[in-house]
């Protein structure tokens, strides 16, 4: 190419312009700390370098680039650069960007390296910073502004000076700026999607922090929650374990005691001994069964009856031996086909049984009770009858004035399998309790 002096004097080729970035550093997104610290100092220092770069390259070729008087101009701009330099590393950086004396700042300083790059291409070196802090200086609806108007310093120093000088150095301007100017732009918009994006991308990580607080806050207070369950459910367990022994006791020696009783008081009446012997037998009989069941309850076990009988075989003993005991006429029916159960359905069918027939000899008054075990498909059905003096059913205490004991018990027992308990009473008519439990057969 043919060389050109700034001042538009042709020879032989054009001298080419100095190898300057024509992309801007702010593409650096999203930068760490170092980086972000490394930036700052550059924006504040870095004016001295760059433009003692320029001043020692244009200096090396004032002899063909820059007259006698045009030095002593570029002279002034240099000095003029170097205190705004001054100014800004001093004081100016700490302004709030972007500030307007900031803007000030970048527009004086663009014109001075403007003008020092049209005196000499080489001072471009200087004007390279319009690139490098626009978009922190300027307002955002300037950026481009600033942007392309370095852009065009650095084509016209890449081309070989400001004016240019001939056809063809304004062909390679024109070809220069097409190219500089684009980049610039799209940099610059890459930089700012980079910086929104790392933005957005600290706002998930505070809202992420603040959850994990939250989340960290719910765990100490579901910590503290299962602690609290963990005490109430031992005490629920404490609780329920003393319900069952008092049911298990009322059902068991309670009721032993009571036949005892009833059986020794016979045997003091009875003026024949053999009778009397026979009363006191059945009160040995009861107060080892009662022992036997009193040792079961203990240990959780199932009852006696059971052990070696199903359960239709120990609902017709216990319905026998009562019958004996309270000398009231008793029958027991099974209806349907016999199956095993749960060992929980039997003992809780069993006790309920056991139960009715206490309230019978206590409260009834009865000459004849009946005693019906049904398989009924998916369910098994206990009817307990007498024709005793029956009561008023809705008359009876709450449930918790009983103890959990009583009719009260018999519910909690066929509540606790998901069964229920209905009773059907009225006064002088006797009294029918019947007892609905599911059929779980024996596992």
């Amino acid at each position: 190419m043919a060389s050109v002096d700034s001042k538009g004097g042709t020879a032989e080729e054009p001298v080419a312009g100095p190898p300057v970035l024509c992309g801007s550093p702010t593409l650096a997104q999203p930068r760490s700390s170092a980086q972000q610290a490394w930036d700052r100092n550059f924006r504040r220092w870095g004016g001295y370098p760059l433009l003692g770069l320029g001043v020692l390259t244009a200096a090396a070729s004032a002899d063909e680039l820059l007259p006698g008087p045009e030095v002593w101009a570029a002279g002034v701009l240099v000095a003029a650069a170097l205190a705004l330099q001054v100014w800004w590393s001093g004081a100016g950086h700490r302004l709030p960007a972007p500030a307007p004396a900031g803007q000030v700042y970048y527009l004086v300083r663009f014109l001075l390296a403007f003008t020092l790059t049209w005196l000499n291409p080489f001072f471009a070196i200087y004007a390279v910073l319009g690139y490098f802090d626009a978009s922190q200086l300027l307002r955002p609806r300037f950026v481009r502004a600033g942007l392309l108007a370095t852009a065009v310093t650095m084509s016209g120093s890449q081309s070989g000076g400001l004016p240019p000088a001939s056809a063809v150095n304004w062909v390679a301007f024109g070809l220069l700026f097409l190219l500089n100017a684009p980049l610039v732009l799209v940099f610059s918009r890459i930089a700012v999607q980079e910086a929104e994006h790392a933005a957005a991308n600290a706002a998930t990580i505070a809202e992420l922090a603040r959850t994990n607080a939250r989340l960290e806050s719910a765990l100490e207070e579901n910590v503290g929650l299962h602690a609290q369950l963990l005490v109430q459910a031992r005490e629920a367990g404490i609780a329920d374990e003393r319900r069952r022994l008092a049911a298990e006791i009322h059902d068991t020696l309670a009721q032993g005691l009571a036949g005892i009783i009833t059986q020794l008081e016979a045997a003091t009446e009875r003026s024949d001994p053999a009778a009397a012997r026979g009363h006191a037998r059945r009160a040995m009989a009861l107060a080892r069964d009662s022992l036997g069941e009193a040792r079961r309850s203990v240990h959780n076990l199932g009852p006696g009856a059971l052990e070696h009988a199903a359960l239709p075989d120990a609902l017709r003993s216990t319905v026998e031996e009562w019958s004996a005991v309270a000398g009231v006429r008793a029958e027991f029916t099974v209806t349907g086909t016999a199956e095993p159960l749960h060992d929980e359905v039997e003992a809780t069918l069993l006790r309920i049984a056991q139960e009715g027939l206490a309230n019978a000899r206590r409260h009834a008054d009865a000459s004849r009770v009946g005693v019906t075990l049904s398989y009924m498909g998916d369910e098994v059905t206990l009817d307990i009858r007498d024709d005793g003096r029956g009561f008023d059913p809705a008359a009876l205490p709450p449930r918790e004035r009983t103890g959990g004991f009583g009719l009260g018990g018999m519910r909690a027992r066929a509540e606790r399998i998901a069964g229920a308990v209905g009773i059907e009473s009225e006064p002088g008519r006797g009294t029918a309790v019947s007892a609905r439990v599911p059929l779980v057969r024996h596992g």
